[in-house]
């Protein structure tokens, strides 16, 4: 898994960007939503920013106004195995992919438990399907 590239580890449709003028609020709805762990600040179609402190008022703060610029990145044909290590050693759990300076996913740590979470589901499901039955 560590060898695959990014691309088909990531989930491009859970992508959810904002721009800098977004409150933090809004951003924290947007991610409820969506039900994911990150928002990318673009400005016309670019990523620009990403947060690092939210201790204000959520709903008069503007993303922009939290947010550092340059975030790391990487390209989609990367390995995951390089995203890892990339989140390990800046510690943080989500790094945005970018082709042509564009974001096109969002790569998270949590995807390298996915398959075994997956695994861990279906074996509820079936465990509970077993019980119903009994």
């Amino acid at each position: 898994m560590f060898g695959l590239p990014i691309r088909s580890v990531m989930e491009p449709r859970k992508l959810v960007v904002a721009s800098p003028q977004t409150s933090v609020r809004e951003a924290a709805r947007l991610m409820m939503e969506a039900r994911v762990g990150a928002v990318l600040v673009v400005s016309e179609g670019r990523l620009v920013y990403r947060i690092t402190a939210v201790d204000r008022d959520p709903r008069a703060t503007r993303l922009g106004e939290v947010m550092t610029p340059q975030p790391k990145t990487l390209a989609p044909e990367e390995s995951f195995g390089r995203a890892l290590l990339l989140m390990h050693e800046n510690g943080f759990r989500h790094v945005p992919v970018v082709e042509a300076g564009r974001p096109v996913g969002v790569v998270s740590a949590r995807h390298a438990l996915d398959p075994e979470l997956e695994e861990f589901a279906s074996e509820a499901r079936r465990r509970e399907h077993l019980r119903r039955r009994a």
